[in-house]
């Protein structure tokens, strides 16, 4: 294998299936006239972030599940691609809630903390804490802030200055034989690329920054070959 088929092999690595320790699936709830299918996708179990979950669903903080907070609960996970999507108030949905709170709270000054360099001219920045990204041109915001799906637990996207270094629009993965739209790497085999899934969709990626397609072509029409990265902070559940 060529440089090149090592280069595209190593944009997708390995990693851990996420497990749920200890989650125990109480007897489902019957969720109006479903299946029995449908019905053993809902969980009675109680979460240990129930009442934090339903707070933020804007539901009744009692702590206690229901067939109704069941359902809310499993549409978000549903929605955001967070599995198991049976209505449990877990960690990771809980974890993806105060991300999507954080990321929320950024607004249009995601650098407000100065945490990505404004002496580099155009430059990308990855916040892996809040998983966001943006393009900045100095101080001056040229694009952004995105959500983006940053490495798992033991494939984590490695935090420093880089530059971009090649770049391919139509990338295939010969390792994992995938498709990688939009490529742009930056630090070995990661890259800035385009995926189907949602960017909350646990575990995570192999250690690139995947990106919504719309936002990964916009990168590509921003960025070059050269031009700085930065990346920092740490993925939660990392």
């Amino acid at each position: 294998m060529g440089i090149m088929g090592k280069i595209r092999g190593a944009g997708v690595r390995r990693g851990a299936v996420l497990s749920v320790a200890g989650l125990v699936v109480a007897p489902a709830l019957v969720l109006g006239t479903g299946t029995a299918t449908q019905a053993a996708s809902c969980t009675a179990a109680k979460g240990p972030y129930q009442k934090q979950v339903e707070k933020w669903l804007k539901r009744t903080a009692d702590g206690k599940q229901s067939a109704a907070d069941c359902k809310a609960i499993r549409s978000f996970q549903v929605a955001k691609g967070v599995t198991p999507a049976i209505g449990y108030a877990g960690p990771v949905t809980w974890r993806t809630m105060k991300t999507i709170t954080a990321q929320q709270a950024a607004g249009k000054t995601p650098n407000k903390a100065k945490k990505c360099p404004t002496n580099k001219g155009r430059i990308a920045c990855v916040d892996l804490t809040r998983q966001l990204s943006w393009i900045q041109d100095g101080s001056k915001l040229k694009f952004g802030p995105v959500p983006v799906r940053t490495g798992r637990n033991g494939a984590e996207t490695r935090t420093g200055a880089t530059k971009i270094y090649w770049r391919n629009i139509d990338h295939w993965s010969t390792l994992y034989d995938v498709r990688m739209p939009y490529a742009q790497f930056f630090d070995g085999g990661q890259a800035f690329h385009s995926v189907t899934k949602t960017m909350y969709n646990n575990p995570g990626s192999a250690g690139c920054v995947n990106m919504r397609p719309a936002d990964a072509k916009s990168y590509w029409n921003l960025l070059r070959n050269g031009d700085d990265v930065f990346v920092y902070g740490r993925k939660p559940g990392t």
